[in-house]
């Protein structure tokens, strides 16, 4: 409207999504009706607030008997059944509605600006995003854990901005993490913050900044000190890192397979320094140095179980498939009605068959990801064995996503080398999917 600032309309418009949904009884199925009446009730006193400032002090909120989880997914017919249910689908749908109507028109320069806008990673809290990991019984929204819901989630979002996508999914996975491997202590020590009203940025960290990583060979080390840990080394392409409180740090314990461990941002021996990237530049991306830092025995997760870091780095390939198929879906959305309307020598140049074959290619190797990434996230839900789903849906990915996002370009021509269409960012940001490891779970 004439005006209002670019502020004023952005909270406007995220008032008028949350409004819309908070007319729709799945809400109460999914249990999301009092978080979106508390966003509307907040939205309109104040404003959407942005995240915390780093340094709060992590405490105890209470004691736990023992860990809480999400019980396991009942589908169990060991059925490969790619229909969402109701409460699945009413997520999709408003996030989706959220990625179209708010994310997608604030990418560009989000972009540009190397970071997410504060007020959609705030309304991104508010729709649940960060606490689909997070059980029930400490103020999470899903009695049950899915991996597959994580996963339309995911892509849902990323058909707006894979970078926007990647900053506000980060802290949830670090929620996940602590909802599938964390103790007792740990879960009262951390989750109340994310299920409270300024839940605070987090990041998972695996990847290292050398060629050919191997999420399963570290360079990133910790060494037992008395009852302490210590930690040293370097993680790259750390999403919002210079603002996030809290960090599960992947390193190698010198024997075995590596551990996670949860890292403070006020722990001694830490700092971050910028590292801006070629795709996924709203993540604000950055480097974690660690140098010496002392940890307490508690600050471990799963015991440092070989099996525990193994399914981090399986579902966080999962995670990132999924962002490969919502960005690709955007893709084969924006060049169909291009290609069509384009004209060239009296006709739309769909009528090229070379033009026609390339769009069908896409919708092609397309169906294959999404079909791939649901299966492996599918097999994590049912407690099968997924190692071989996940690596060959994040092999599947990483090659036609590349090739898909080159594709979008090729098919616009000159359009597509130039910032006016969307196309040479999705090109840039498909490109993350063959080399992220870690920062994002399912």
């Amino acid at each position: 409207m004439p005006g209002m600032s670019t502020a004023e309309r952005s909270m406007g418009l995220g008032l008028r999504a949350i409004t819309r949904m908070a007319g729709s009884e799945a809400l109460d199925r999914v249990g999301l009706r009092r978080r979106v009446e508390k966003a509307l009730f907040r939205a309109s006193r104040d404003g959407f607030r942005t995240a915390a400032a780093a340094g709060r002090t992590f405490k105890a909120a209470g004691r736990l008997t023992g860990p809480a989880r999400q019980r396991p997914s009942e589908a169990g017919t060991g059925l490969f059944d790619l229909e969402p249910d109701d409460e699945q689908q009413m997520l999709q749908e408003a996030v989706g509605a959220f990625a179209a109507e708010q994310v997608r028109p604030a990418a560009s320069g989000a972009d540009a600006a190397c970071a997410a806008p504060p007020e959609l990673l705030a309304q991104s809290n508010e729709l649940g995003i960060g606490v689909l990991g997070v059980p029930e019984a400490l103020g999470g929204v899903m009695a049950e854990r899915s991996a597959v819901t994580g996963v339309l989630v995911a892509e849902a979002l990323a058909h707006g901005d894979v970078g926007i996508a990647a900053a506000a999914l980060a802290p949830g996975s670090v929620a996940t993490a602590l909802g599938l491997w964390g103790d007792a202590d740990q879960q009262a020590t951390y989750l109340p913050a994310f299920t409270g009203d300024e839940p605070p940025a987090a990041a998972l960290t695996v990847l290292e900044p050398r060629p050919l990583f191997d999420p399963f060979a570290l360079r990133t080390t910790a060494r037992r000190d008395g009852d302490d840990w210590v930690l040293s080394g370097v993680k790259s392409l750390v999403p919002r890192v210079a603002e996030a409180e809290v960090f599960v740090v992947a390193a190698s314990t010198g024997g075995g397979a590596p551990a996670l461990f949860v890292v403070e941002s006020k722990t001694a021996g830490l700092s971050v320094e910028a590292e801006p990237a070629m795709g996924i530049r709203a993540a604000a991306t950055g480097r974690l140095l660690l140098e010496e830092v002392r940890l307490p025995a508690g600050a471990v997760l799963g015991e440092a179980a070989p099996d525990v870091y193994e399914a981090c780095v399986q579902r966080a390939r999962i995670a990132w498939c999924a962002l490969a198929v919502g960005a690709a879906r955007a893709v084969l959305d924006y060049v169909i009605p291009y290609v069509n309307e384009r004209t060239a020598f009296g006709e739309p140049i769909s009528h090229r068959q070379a033009v026609a074959f390339a769009v069908a290619d896409v919708a092609i190797e397309l169906e294959g990801m999404s079909l791939a990434t649901l299966r492996a996230a599918s097999r994590a839900d049912q407690g099968r064995s997924f190692a071989r789903e996940a690596a060959l849906a994040r092999r599947l990915c990483a090659d036609k996503a590349a090739r898909i996002g080159s594709d979008g370009v090729q098919l616009l021509g000159g359009h597509g080398y130039v910032k006016e269409h969307p196309v040479e960012r999705w090109y840039r940001d498909l490109r993350s999917v063959g080399v992220m490891e870690g920062a994002l779970l399912v």
